[in-house]
């Protein structure tokens, strides 16, 4: 642990609580990771500017360090304002997606600038929206899709979540490669192969001047798993998915018993 320069955390399922709050244990228990010294940052799907936008409402204002959004997709240094975006998807491909799928019961959804655009309203993406504390949009999503997006968000009942992954084996484009998976039990997510939070990861910790070895990851998800198989510490939350939870170092309390606080204390700031 004496290595451990960076401490990394996914959101959903991980740093908030089922409640989405992070929990006032968590909250002081970050507070003191970076008075020992140790970055704290976050590790997320979300995209960056999304992830901005709601600090303030998580109590976590001035605590964060650095980002890894949109699945690797993107990075963010806060001590120096610095910003990368890496292999977005063109917009004829998720045009594409969108029409593999389009006689399902889903909607998509597409973050940019802390809102939640789709090209319909409905249930789904009324409760994508409340889920992820954002707002949403209905545009058209021809006119929007003239600009390349990192990732398609796939939002749909837990019900239709086999179906979806289902279909998503039969799409296949000959000139652009792209990849997806399940990110929670209502999003399926698509972006470029290319992309994970490990190679996102990377980036910014050698923007530091540190390796992964300096790095503990907190996560719950399948797309936390090549994080938590290449950070120096891999911590995985009580309420994870078992595929994730058999690369971990450790298995920690769940979202709900400050799972990442009782962590940071016991191994952490000792």
């Amino acid at each position: 642990m004496k290595n451990v320069k960076a401490v990394m955390c996914d959101i959903d399922g991980t740093l908030l609580s089922s409640n989405g709050i992070v929990t006032p244990k968590t909250i002081e228990a970050i507070k003191k990771l970076r008075e020992h010294g140790i970055l704290f940052g976050i590790s997320t799907g979300r995209d960056v500017p999304s992830v901005k936008h709601l600090l303030k409402v998580w109590g976590i204002d001035g605590l964060v360090d650095l980002m890894v959004g949109s699945n690797g997709g993107e990075i963010y240094d806060y001590a120096d304002d610095y910003y990368e975006m890496n292999y977005p998807l063109p917009g004829s491909l998720i045009l594409e997606i969108m029409k593999h799928f389009e006689d399902m019961d889903v909607n998509f959804a597409i973050h940019e600038d802390g809102v939640l655009y789709t090209p319909k309203e409905d249930d789904l993406i009324k409760s994508l929206s409340n889920t992820d504390q954002l707002p949403y949009e209905v545009i058209d999503f021809n006119e929007f899709l003239k600009q390349d997006q990192l990732k398609l968000l796939i939002t749909c009942a837990p019900e239709t979540m086999p179906a979806v992954i289902e279909r998503s084996k039969t799409f296949h484009n000959e000139k652009f490669k792209s990849a997806c998976l399940q990110t929670t039990k209502l999003l399926f997510e698509f972006m470029d192969p290319r992309i994970s939070k490990d190679f996102g990861l990377r980036k910014i910790m050698e923007k530091r001047g540190f390796t992964m070895e300096n790095l503990c990851s907190f996560g719950d998800a399948d797309n936390d798993y090549e994080m938590t198989l290449h950070a120096g510490v891999g911590v995985v939350m009580a309420n994870g998915s078992e595929k994730t939870k058999s690369v971990a170092d450790y298995i920690t309390d769940d979202n709900d018993h400050d799972g990442i606080g009782n962590f940071i204390e016991k191994y952490l700031i000792d």
